[in-house]
């Protein structure tokens, strides 16, 4: 499916969060959002997912508003995975993944095998299926994200929305997950803090910064040097690895200017 957002602003107490945001995610492509803490990237995937109204423009998937869709269909539609999601600590962990059942359920469509497979296979593909009987207060915050995220697959969504989903994961879960992620049939739409996972991973990116979009393409094209000094004050070299993809290497800035007094000193 289809998301687009069109001229997205947000404010409040006299605070502009997000001002004449607009672009387009094409069906299955593998959509990233980087930006500085700040740059509204948590405000902008509330209103992609339908959590909050925008104040001004629009949200669409394939075409129609959001507004305009009901929240159970919107909910078949399109997966949320919120920074900081919760769940009742009374639960299991397979128990927690079986609540993204619900928008499938109701009083004419019982629980059925095909529901429990669809939760098994869920918590297969965030390798959590091992650890599907215990109990949620249990669980480190690493185990608690796969599950959330295992949710989020459960409900079997058109649109996957993840806001900074590697957050609490291992190195090796950060990467496992993202390349399961671009792997399914599904568009997905990843607000990141890591710059290289998002040149590594997705096809387009979309650079905030205090609100307003300021880029938008393929990773190499975005995260130049000039732009990444720009928005994020660091240093970097980048290296273009094919396809729309790059490597960045961060510089601390005392390497920077240890270079440069180096090289003064060798002209003179």
């Amino acid at each position: 499916m289809k998301l687009s957002a069109t001229d997205l602003s947000w404010s409040i107490g006299g605070n502009t969060l997000l001002q004449s945001i607009s672009f387009e995610v094409a069906n299955g492509e593998f959509f990233g959002i980087v930006g500085p803490n700040g740059s509204g990237k948590t405000t902008l995937m509330s209103l992609l997912s339908g959590i909050r109204k925008p104040q001004v423009g629009s949200v669409t998937l394939d075409g129609q508003p959001l507004s305009k869709i009901g929240r159970r269909d919107v909910a078949r539609n399109i997966a949320l995975v919120e920074q900081q999601a919760e769940t009742g600590e009374r639960l299991t962990a397979r128990q927690a993944v079986e609540l993204g059942r619900t928008p499938h359920l109701g009083a004419y469509s019982p629980w059925t095998q095909e529901d429990t497979e669809t939760v098994n296979r869920a918590l297969r593909n965030v390798d959590m299926d091992h650890l599907a009987e215990r109990y949620w207060h249990t669980l480190s915050g690493g185990e608690r994200q796969r599950l959330h995220i295992a949710r989020a697959l459960a409900q079997e969504p058109k649109v996957l929305l993840l806001d900074e989903p590697t957050n609490h994961l291992d190195i090796g879960h950060q990467i496992d997950l993202l390349d399961l992620v671009g792997k399914l049939d599904l568009t997905v739409v990843t607000a990141l803090h890591d710059l290289n996972h998002a040149a590594l991973f997705c096809d387009r990116i979309a650079l905030m910064q205090n609100g307003s979009l300021v880029a938008l393409g393929k990773p190499s094209e975005v995260l130049t040097v000039d732009c990444i000094r720009e928005v994020f004050g660091v240093e970097a070299e980048v290296e273009p690895i094919g396809q729309g993809s790059c490597n960045i290497r961060f510089v601390p800035r005392s390497r920077i200017h240890h270079a440069r007094e180096s090289r003064f000193r060798a002209a003179s």
